[in-house]
Parts: structure tokens; C-alpha cells; sequence
């Protein structure tokens, strides 16, 4: 697929972050860690790929507003475009030798994402997809799974760590999703549970206290492929109330019924 001069560079961007993740993820024993809270990890390689992707997207698109999970929030001269980046999406799976995380790059434009690029660089997966495009992976062209009966579905969700006051929230959800569905899994990087409701790999997928950076590559992928993606909160937005919950069309209806309760 041929993609716009803005997606192109936002490939680019996650493959040269990726490329340096790879390299301390060979090394993840030594890299040097800091604590910024309880399960709240930064290490020496996130705040060098963010730098990597930082340099490549603002040095092609001066003009654009930036977020990222590491660095502080900049106004661009162009209000209406912004970068939302996550330089390394599934921090605590990285630093514990665990292949599943990615880089992941959203483009706004008037409050909405148009463009996102989720890179699994341990499996060499890479997910993106533009509004009115449709979603990839690397060269095939994705769509949501076509199953419409909860007891065949698998869901995906994170699971707050301890001293998180979201946590019996999720475990009341857990209590409902969990008899009338065929598994739940928990593999802690929010990216890639979008990418694989793309994929079909997960049916649905929800999750509480998510950031944009978290979210924004993935939504206009989940869209893009085929997939619903709501607010938690039927009258909510998914960017303020940092809640997020998307599907299959076949199925959305029943599984949000059950999470919202």
C-alpha cells in the first residue's frame, strides 16, 4: 500500500525507533531504570526512542503540535495538526525481557486522529492506517473478526496494578465479561490490544485510565479495519474521560451492554 507523505513518515519514524528499542531490548539487564511510580517504568530506551521519533516527525513537520508520553507538550504554529506519541508502548513488558510491546504514532487534525502507525518491532508487525484508507499490517490489508456470539469472543483488557483506585472497577468488569465469553486476556501494552482488534485477534477490547498516546494510533486503526470504538460512557469522550471500549459491528452492541452494565 501506498500511503500519504504524512504516513510515510510516520512509518519511518516507528521503524528507526524500533531499530533502537531492538538493541536494548537485546540488553534489557543492563539498561540503567528509574521509578516515576508504583508499575510506572521509564527507562534510558524510551526516552531515546521518543528523542528518535521527536526529531524525525518535528524536523519533517515543524509546524505540527506534539505529545508524547516522555517530553512536554509543544504548540505548533499549525494548530489544527498534532503528533501523539508513545515511544514504547508496554514499558513493564520491555524491561522484564517480555516481546510485547511497540512504538505508537497518532496524527490529529481538528480533534481527530486521521492517521496511526502501531509497530511491533519484536515480531516485526507493523499496524497503520489513514481515515478513508483502511488499515494494514505490513502488506495485508486488515478487518475486525466476523464473530457475533460472546461465548466465541475473546476479549482484551488491562488490569490496573496495585494502588490504582480503577482496579475494582476492572474487576467488576472481569466478573461480568468473563462467564459469557471464550477468554480475557491481560498482555499490558493498550497499542497492540487495538492492533489485534484490527488483526481479528481479539473480538473487543476495553480498558479505564488509558492516555491519548495510548489510544490514538489505535483508533483510527480499529476504525479503519471494520471496528466500532466508543467512550466507556455512551455520552462520554474517550480522549477526557481516558476510557475507552471497541469491537467487531457484529458483537458491539452485546459486549458493551455487559461492560457498561
Amino acid at each position: 500500500m501506498v500511503g500519504s507523505a504524512n504516513l510515510n513518515i510516520m512509518i519511518k519514524a516507528a521503524r528507526l525507533a524500533g531499530r533502537s528499542l531492538v538493541k536494548d531490548f537485546r540488553e534489557v539487564e543492563n539498561l540503567q531504570v528509574s521509578t516515576k511510580g508504583p508499575g510506572d517504568f521509564v527507562s534510558k530506551a524510551d526516552l531515546a526512542a521518543e528523542k528518535i521519533i521527536q526529531e524525525e516527525l518535528m524536523g519533517a513537520r515543524p509546524t505540527y503540535g506534539w505529545v508524547g508520553e516522555e517530553s512536554d507538550a509543544e504548540e505548533g504554529a499549525d494548530p489544527t495538526r498534532r503528533w501523539i506519541v508513545d515511544p514504547l508502548d508496554g514499558t513493564t513488558n520491555f524491561l522484564h525481557g517480555m516481546p510485547h510491546w511497540a512504538v505508537s504514532i497518532g496524527l490529529e487534525h481538528k480533534g481527530q486522529v486521521v492517521a496511526g502507525v502501531v509497530f511491533d518491532p519484536a515480531k516485526d508487525e507493523m499496524f497503520f492506517a489513514e481515515k478513508g484508507a483502511g488499515a494494514w499490517m505490513n502488506e495485508t490489508r486488515l478487518r475486525v473478526s466476523g464473530r457475533s456470539r460472546m461465548i466465541e469472543c475473546v476479549f482484551a483488557t488491562g488490569i490496573p496494578f496495585g494502588g490504582r483506585a480503577d482496579l475494582p472497577d476492572t474487576l467488576h468488569d472481569l466478573a461480568r465479561i468473563a462467564p459469557v465469553c471464550a477468554g480475557v486476556r491481560r498482555w499490558g501494552a493498550a497499542a497492540l490490544d487495538f492492533a489485534y482488534v484490527a488483526a481479528g485477534r481479539y473480538d473487543g477490547f476495553w480498558e479505564r485510565s488509558l492516555n491519548p498516546w495510548d489510544m490514538a494510533a489505535g483508533i483510527v486503526i480499529v476504525r479503519e479495519a471494520g471496528g466500532l470504538v466508543e467512550p466507556l460512557r455512551a455520552d462520554g469522550n474517550i480522549f477526557d474521560d481516558r476510557e475507552v471500549i471497541c469491537a467487531n459491528g457484529a458483537m458491539f452492541d452485546s459486549f458493551a451492554k455487559v461492560i457498561r452494565g
